[in-house]
């Protein structure tokens, strides 16, 4: 089995991939800021030294579900997604040189609000900062990869599934549990999402044969569905629906008291506009099928 580093593997999405790697046998070492991982190290901050020889480095650990608000806040979202990138790949440098890198990016890069069957072509137009912290990384790791010989592969999830998942899914979650959810409209727009344990089935083959891919389900989800869903596990009524106007009224008041207020004009037009990315390249290429998010979800 391959000897393989993993950074951020106490992370909710690195638990994951290292608990399914440990099934398989593979060789683990993990590098990180909790008291669990083998080598203690915060990549933003120091380049670790590393004693061993990897065949494979999964780079998982960033900082993302975060919106700066200071520069200081924004720089840390650089320090991490791309000096702590920078910092592994001098330890490496300074170590041995891996067959295999493969990152962990996101759909974040292209910058979209609303759009369907997004594909790998698209532009990277992403101007937040996690978004230009991920851009950066990737533009990074394609020269570094490059000049050292080593195969790149990098994965953009969408919106990731899994127990007790942070982001938006967890704000949905906890709005329908403690009953202040409201659903707006017919509740049918799209988004993508991917099962984590997905993200694992997919990365032996990218390791043999690297390049750049969208991963998420099939059906691409509707709110409808996901909260349907959500609200069956745990016991709820289906959440209340507003109209879209009622919606947009609220919205406009949020606009004016600003980002303290649940919902502006801004995340309206996320809601209400369907945002869906292509997987056809990781399936054709790699030989992989997804599992479907509403018959394998479970939210704990």
């Amino acid at each position: 089995m391959s000897k393989i580093l993993v950074t951020g593997a106490s992370g909710f999405l690195g638990s994951v991939i290292v608990y399914h790697l440990e099934k398989q046998n593979h060789n683990l070492t993990t590098l990180g800021i909790s008291e669990s991982d083998n080598i203690y190290c915060n990549l933003a901050e120091s380049i670790p030294v590393l004693d061993s020889e990897f065949d494979w480095i999964i780079h998982i650990a960033g900082k993302a579900h975060f919106i700066p608000r200071t520069d200081i806040e924004m720089q840390r979202m650089f320090d991490v997604n791309v000096r702590g990138t920078k910092n592994l790949c001098s330890a490496l440098e300074k170590g041995s040189i891996p067959k295999v890198f493969i990152f962990i990016s996101s759909v974040a890069v292209y910058g979209l609000d609303f759009g369907e069957n997004i594909t790998e072509d698209y532009p990277l137009n992403g101007t937040t900062p996690y978004a230009l912290s991920k851009i950066q990384a990737e533009h990074f790791l394609s020269e570094w990869c490059t000049s050292n010989s080593v195969m790149l592969g990098i994965v953009r999830p969408s919106l990731i599934a899994s127990k007790n998942p942070p982001g938006n899914l967890g704000n949905m979650i906890n709005g329908i549990k403690s009953g202040r959810y409201l659903s707006i409209g017919d509740g049918r727009t799209r988004k993508s999402v991917i099962m984590a344990d997905d993200i694992v089935k997919i990365i032996p083959e990218l390791a043999e044969k690297g390049g750049i891919y969208n991963i998420c389900d099939n059906h691409h989800p509707s709110f409808l569905e996901l909260e349907t869903l959500i609200a069956k596990q745990l016991g709820k009524k289906k959440p209340i629906s507003i109209p879209y106007w009622t919606a947009k009224c609220i919205a406009l008041v949020g606009d004016i008291i600003g980002e303290r207020f649940p919902l502006n004009s801004l995340k309206l037009n996320k809601i209400v506009r369907p945002l869906t990315f292509s997987n056809e390249k990781a399936k054709k290429g790699l030989n992989w099928e997804p599992l479907d998010v509403l018959s394998s979800f479970k939210i704990q």
